[in-house]
């Protein structure tokens, strides 16, 4: 679920009106509901307590420190993708035993890092990674926890960019292949065997990749566990879909994928092996418990086409721009008039700086403040600092209190 609604005509985050946190921190700002966040963790946990299992909240979806320390306080573990992740997870608190560790290219600086902390495992995306992660672990005398993650030929359906399973994507080892590097890794004697990995892709909308991604490694375990080769663990991925229309709690669930249609799915299939199952999910949990907000600075007509020019820009959100991703903009305070179709457009001088493309809204004025909903995920962890621009503040709300929980950057105006 989210925490956003209307409370007349005042805009909430949980029990707090966003105007009220704009005119304290000013905008562009990240705004989180800490207890939504939680919500929807503990709603995975729940549908999978009936089995021995691990959630890896996806820091890749929203590292902000102050969320990390929240969900490794519940018992999350953590997937990381870089050596930066991993020692954010690490500072916030995920044991190391409970840290996954993907992408396709791993330096040896952080393949010595994951070794050194002894995390739950390294997930390996090719032969020659294997080759070195094996070669590192025994310069270091130590044994190196390993996972191969499968890419199972799986098309999700999706855009293009979020795909990760499909054979013509630069992730994974095709089956055959890994066949071959579980019987290698299994005679050296510098790496461990505890797991097999596999993520299709993200924003998946039916539970059809997860089933056929769990009956594929079933049957692949099968196979190595007659060569004599045991696992301990399944890794389905993450990937969950949300549905960035759906951004009112009193609108429904946000979620196009409900985990509890996915577990009792794919739950079956997994419990024939005996291993712990274990899920990657990010944007599910951050994703509609987060919100950008922005203050309009103008409003301009040229030739019949419309504008309005926000503080916000590609730099804080540049899912629109980079993927033509569609998130709804709401007014913090609603108000009578006509609508008229608009542009939501930044500052930045590029003509793909856009949050929304011909949205109907009522005419918005100089100095109000919008919401561009379902930014919890992607948005801060995307941001950058093009055109020299300061990224945000960031806000975690809970119940009737608010803090900030990042500053914003100090470089043209005041730290808050």
């Amino acid at each position: 679920m989210n925490r956003f609604n209307y409370r007349g005509d005042e805009l909430m985050c949980e029990s707090v009106p966003l105007q009220s946190i704009a005119e304290a921190v000013d905008t562009p700002a990240y705004v989180y509901s800490c207890t939504g966040i939680r919500e929807n963790y503990r709603r995975i946990d729940r549908a999978l307590e009936s089995y021995p299992h691990l959630i890896c909240y996806a820091l890749k979806a929203n590292s902000n420190p102050e969320i990390l320390r929240d969900l490794a306080a519940l018992g999350s573990g953590a997937d990381v993708v870089s050596g930066g992740e991993l020692n954010l997870a690490l500072a916030a608190g995920f044991p190391a035993k409970k840290i996954v560790y993907a992408g396709v290219g791993k330096t040896d600086a952080e393949i010595r890092l994951a070794i050194e902390n002894n995390i739950l495992a390294l997930n390996v995306e090719s032969t020659q990674e294997l080759e070195v992660v094996a070669e590192i672990a025994r310069k270091m005398g130590c044994t190196a926890p390993i996972a191969l993650r499968i890419n199972p030929d799986i098309d999700i359906e999706g855009h293009p960019y979020l795909t990760t399973g499909k054979s013509a994507n630069k992730f994974g080892i095709e089956i055959q292949q890994a066949k071959a590097c579980y019987q290698w890794a299994a005679k050296q004697s510098s790496l461990k065997i505890v797991g097999v990995h596999c993520h299709v892709g993200s924003m998946i909308r039916k539970s059809e990749p997860f089933s056929k991604s769990a009956e594929t490694l079933v049957h692949f375990v099968a196979d190595l566990k007659s060569m004599g080769i045991e696992m301990e663990h399944i890794d389905l991925g993450g990937g969950f879909g949300v549905d960035y229309q759906t951004v009112l709690a009193d609108q429904g669930s946000p979620w196009m994928l409900e985990p509890e249609a996915v577990i009792k799915e794919v739950l079956p299939v997994i419990q024939a092996t005996g291993c712990e199952l274990l899920f990657e999910p990010g944007r599910s949990i951050v994703g509609p418990n987060g919100i950008l907000l922005t203050r309009v600075l103008f409003a301009k007509e040229t030739k019949g086409k419309r504008f309005v020019v926000v503080d916000a820009a590609m730099n804080d959100l540049i899912r629109p721009s980079l993927y033509g991703a569609h998130h709804e903009v709401v007014p913090v305070r609603r108000r009578a008039g006509e609508q008229q179709l608009v542009d939501v457009v930044g500052p930045i001088c590029e003509s793909g700086d856009f949050l929304a493309k011909d949205r109907n809204l009522i005419e918005p004025q100089r100095g109000d403040l919008l919401a561009v909903m379902t930014a919890g995920a992607y948005g801060y962890t995307l941001a950058s600092n093009y055109n020299s621009r300061s990224r945000g503040v960031e806000v975690g709300v809970e119940g009737e209190g608010w803090r900030i929980i990042r500053a914003r950057e100090n470089w043209i105006q005041p730290s808050v």
